[in-house]
This record gives C-alpha cells, sequence and structure tokens, in this order.
C-alpha cells in the first residue's frame, strides 16, 4: 500500500493523544479526557476513510470533516493548556503537531476543490 503523509502524521498524533488521554484519566480529567480522546483520535479515521473514498466528492468530505475534527482538538488543547490543566512543556509540541494537519488537511481540502471548480468550468462551456 502506498504511504500517506497525511495518513501517517494523522495516526502518530492519535497514539500521542491516546497517552495525554491516559495521562489525563489519572488526574481525574474525564470529561476533557474523553473530547479531546474523541477529537483527536477521529483525524486519523476519517483521513483512512477519504483515501478509500469511492468519489472524488467523497474523498474531499472526509477530509473536510478530517480537518474539522483537527479544528476542535486545537481547541481541547488550547483550553488544557490555558487552564493549567497541562503545563506548556508538555502540551507545545503536540500542539505543533495538530497546527501541522491543520495546514496540511486545508491544503488538501482546497487543491481538491479548485479541482472540481474547475472540471465545472469546463463541463459548462
Amino acid at each position: 500500500m502506498k504511504s500517506s503523509l497525511v495518513k501517517d502524521k494523522s495516526y502518530a498524533f492519535a497514539l500521542r493523544i491516546i497517552s495525554m488521554a491516559r495521562w489525563l484519566r489519572v488526574q481525574k480529567e474525564f470529561d476533557l479526557a474523553r473530547q479531546v480522546l474523541r477529537s483527536g483520535t477521529s483525524v486519523g479515521a476519517n483521513v483512512e476513510e477519504a483515501l478509500a473514498g469511492i468519489s472524488r466528492l467523497d474523498f474531499i468530505a472526509k477530509m473536510s470533516i478530517a480537518s474539522k475534527e483537527a479544528r476542535e482538538t486545537h481547541y481541547w488543547l488550547r483550553l488544557l493548556r490555558d487552564s493549567k490543566i497541562i503545563p506548556d512543556s508538555k502540551i507545545t509540541s503536540l500542539e505543533t503537531e495538530n497546527l501541522e494537519l491543520i495546514r496540511i488537511l486545508t491544503a488538501i481540502v482546497k487543491t481538491s476543490q479548485t479541482g472540481i471548480a474547475n472540471s465545472k468550468l469546463k463541463i459548462k462551456n
């Protein structure tokens, strides 16, 4: 199977999110652990679905969902940092990784949508 940068990065990110959620549970932060675990692992799950999409539109839809989940995860990570539940030193690299995923996913969605828009223009002409 062909390797995919976004697939590999989202999977590695999910593994780190699982570790953080485990730590949060030890700290008795069950609700926040559940929220960040759900959104953080959903990024990779939606990327996997997108890569198996049955059409270009299906691919775009799933990558868009992955992007939204990455943005939601960014919210939870900021909340954990700013509430001092997780020290800056423990969350900074995870936030950086999350922002990189957001940039990659945004670029994939925009590029894919441009291709769709261009093909529709050709059909009309």
